[in-house]
Formats: structure tokens, sequence, C-alpha cells
């Protein structure tokens, strides 16, 4: 019997990447994948991969773990059950949120929540910087530190009382960013225009969750777009929005994009399957849907499927923010509660890419090679993980899952394995289901069985790459070839 020429040997299935589908056996060499091509020599193990598509592990950009919100709750999931979520789902990468409060000091959060990830992560894993205290050490100090010590990225939110960074703050950050070559992103929404309409709809009795979209006006999410976009252009400064939700905020991506504007988009499944009447239930049940943005209409998810189509946004994210449906989430408030004092956000690592993998590629829709594009390929492009993660190529991290897309799956809240206890998207039926899941060639579920122990995710750092680096476009005022201009640079 020959000697074995792989660790493992993926055999007989069809290969995906964001560019090509083919057929090809895939060898892997202890982390790394060794080998792609035809009849490739034997493995000390073999996985038979006939009738499967056999894709990158999804890379989520966008996830919220096991962290302290502005309101003081934590988020259900714990760095262990989000990751296992996650592995279930496919997804063997995650960038999550080490999250300053006002009053918190940038190196300690980073310290705190650097130490739960790597006491409970089964896959691997890289952090953004969520600023929420711009202050000068901050600015001159503690981020450029953070950015130098691997958090390639910053959130900024332009929302949310304890949260919001005023215009100028803005301009400080984007700035420190760019003299670090860190990518900026943003939850852009005008708060006035939220504070004011949340306000005044609580004062005349709608308090209902329902009332929550009502309070997130479709021109709060268009007008800090825009804003954005000209704060970032002013100083020549890449920058990522988050969770679009309408076809207005598409189309100023897709201005700005022209003009040759570093911008970078995203949306998520609660904006491509959910719409504004997910919210309309009896009681506190439509809080379970609430998210912010809020879920939209059918015509602004046909918009955000073409943008997608056309590029516009690049990757679609899960915003992974679970509560649980009880006193200690979404219900601490209350029975009374108004949507005012009901936690934002639902969980969605598990279902992102089964959700996507139905729509795409079983219902007949871009297919396989624009469903790893907008799930691995660009998210790990984006926050500079590509070539390691997100595609199967020669040297590339062995992180991979066969899908059987023949399996149909009817969601249900029992299934999930965030401890949220419910998924938005239950009774949905999809077809298509991730069957096997390697993290650097380890094997971590098989078989409906996870095999993964917590701590074993690996911390990825990371400057903010080909996406951090301006466009070169800069407003004439901000020109360093002006005597006026060349100071602040």
């Amino acid at each position: 019997m020959p000697e074995a020429s792989y660790d493992i040997v993926i055999r007989g299935g069809t290969v995906a990447t964001a560019s090509d589908v083919f057929a090809a056996d895939v060898g892997i060499i202890g982390e790394q994948i060794g080998a792609l091509g035809a009849r490739l020599g034997p493995g000390k193990r073999e996985i038979d991969a006939r009738g499967r598509y056999v894709l990158p592990g999804g890379v989520d950009g966008h996830c919220h773990i096991e962290q302290l919100t502005a309101a003081g709750i934590v988020n259900a999931d714990s760095w262990e059950s989000a990751t296992t979520s996650a592995a279930f789902g496919g997804t063997t990468t995650v960038v999550a949120f080490a999250a300053q409060h006002v009053g918190t000091e940038l190196p300690k959060v980073v310290e705190d929540y650097s130490a739960l990830a790597k006491k409970g992560a089964l896959i691997d894993y890289a952090f953004h910087a969520i600023v929420a205290d711009p202050t000068e050490r901050l600015i001159k100090h503690d981020l450029p530190a953070a950015i130098k010590g691997g958090i390639g990225s910053v959130k900024l939110f332009m929302t949310y009382d304890r949260l919001r960074v005023q215009d100028e703050s803005v301009l400080d950050i984007l700035m420190t960013a760019r003299e670090n070559g860190a990518l900026v992103c943003a939850h852009a929404e005008n708060h006035g225009m939220i504070a004011w309409m949340g306000k005044r709809l609580v004062e005349r009795g709608y308090i209902a969750p329902k009332y929550h979209i009502v309070s997130h006006p479709r021109a709060a999410e268009s007008e800090a777009f825009e804003r954005l976009i000209r704060l970032a252009a002013l100083v020549d400064q890449p920058i990522m929005i988050f969770h679009v939700s309408t076809a207005e905020g598409a189309a100023i991506i897709r201005r700005a994009r022209g003009e040759g504007l570093k911008v970078f988009a995203e949306t998520c499944p609660q904006y491509l399957f959910m719409t504004a009447k997910d919210l309309d239930r009896p009681g506190l049940e439509g809080s379970k849907w609430m998210c912010s943005p809020p879920p939209r209409d059918v015509s602004d998810q046909q918009a955000l499927w073409r943008a997608l189509a056309l590029g516009d946004l690049q990757q679609v994210s899960s915003d992974h923010a679970p509560f649980p449906f009880d006193d200690t989430g979404k219900l601490k408030a209350g029975p009374g509660a108004s949507f005012k004092q009901i936690a934002n956000g639902q969980p969605g690592l598990e279902t992102r890419l089964p959700l996507l993998f139905d729509a795409m590629v079983s219902k007949d829709g871009p297919g396989l090679s624009k469903f790893v594009s907008i799930t691995a390929t660009e998210p790990a492009k984006t926050y500079n993980l590509h070539p390691k993660k997100g595609t199967i190529t020669i040297g590339a991290d062995a992180d991979i899952v066969l899908w059987n897309p023949k399996t149909k799956v009817t969601l249900k809240d029992a299934m999930m394995h965030s401890k949220a206890g419910y998924t938005p998207f239950a009774g949905r039926t999809v077809t298509g289901w991730p069957e096997t899941v390697l993290r650097r060639g380890a094997v971590i579920v098989s078989d409906s069985r996870l095999s993964a122990n917590a701590g074993s995710g690996r911390y990825l750092p990371r400057s903010g790459g080909e996406a951090a680096k301006p466009a070169g476009i800069l407003a004439p005022e901000m020109d360093p070839r002006r005597n006026f201009g060349a100071k602040l640079f």
C-alpha cells in the first residue's frame, strides 16, 4: 500500500472559489491546503465528498460575542457558545468587537476581551475596536497602539446616546486610522432623527415593537451615509458601512464608489429575508425581530440583492447580537416595556450561510461562486485575512466546509446552538446544509457532532490591509500640496 501523501484527502467533490467551480480532490498537509487536483495520492484520512460542494469556511466580519452593551446587558452568547453556533452553520472565522464604553480605557478593554476569546473560542477570530470615548489620549496613543498591535479595523457609531461620536471626533478617528493604516467601520444613522421620532412615539403611547421601525426613518440612514462618506473623503480614508437596509442607502454607496471613493459596504440576512411586518406581532413577541437599523420592505430586499450582484455591497454578515426572549434579555425592562427599552439585535451566526445558500444556490440564484465571494472571500479580503482565510487555494488554511446541496432542513429554535434560545427564521425551510466542517485541517463538525475544544480557536492579528489604503482622492481643501492643508498631514 502506497505511503500517504497527505494528512487528509477530501476526494471526489465539487470545489468552488469566488471565481471558479471545478471537480477536484483537496489534499491537506497539517493545517494547510497542500494540493488541488484529480486523483491525488492517498491520505492518512480520506473524506468522501462525492455529491458534495467543497467550499471555504465562512468568514463573518460583524459579530457581537460576549459583549457588554452600552445599556449594561451582556450578549447571551459566550465565546464558546457563539463559535459553536458559527461552526455548525459553516463559519470558521469571525471578527468580533472589543467594545470601549465612555469612561473605559481601550487597552484594558482589549486585554479583557482577548482573555475571554482565548478561553472560549473554538474557531479562529479577529477583533474590531469600538471607539465610544474619543479622548485625546485615545486618539493620540491608545488607538494607534491597538492598530499596531493587530486590530486592523475601528468601529464608530453615529447614533445611540451612550455610543455616538460627533462629527469632529469622527474626523479625528478617520485621520488616526489613515495615519496608522486601519479601516474604519460605521453604524451610520442620523441620531437626531431617531431620538426625535422615538420620543414623540413613546409620548403618544406608540410603544409596541413594531414602532421601532417608525422610530428609525429611512432618511436617517441615507443622511448619515452621505455625511460619513463626505467626512471620509475629506481626509481620504477608506470606510466600511455596516448593515445597509434601504434602497436609498445602496444607491448612495453606488454613487460614491462611482466617484472613485473607497467605500465598502455590507448587508445582513435580516434585510434580505425579513420585512417590517415581522415585528407586527402580539404583545412583545415582535421584539425577537428587533434590530437596528430595522428590516424594511420587499422593494428594499430587491434593491439590496441587486446591489450585491453589482458589487456595490460586497458581503453579507450576520450582525449576530443575541439576547434571549426572557427577563435577562429582550424582556429585561418588564412586560410593559416600550420599544426604546428593548435590547436591539438578534442571533444570526448559525443561519447566515444556510439562508444564503438556499437563496443563491438552491433556488437558482447567482450561484456558488457569488455565494463564496460574499460569505467568505470578500470579508477575508476586506479585513486582511485573505488568502489564508476565505478561499480554497494551495497554502491557505484548510478551513473547508462540505455542503450537501440536497438536504432540506426546517429551521427550529431547538436546533440552534446560540444561547439566545431562538432563531428569527424559525419555520423557514432551506435546501443545502453544511455537513462537515474543518478548521485548519481538523474536522470540528461531522455527523451533527462537535469535536473541538473551547480555546482551540486562534487569534488573527492583522493590519488594515489593501482595503485600508487611501484612494488618493483628496478634497481640494485637504490637498497637502496646498499650504493651508499641509499641516494636517
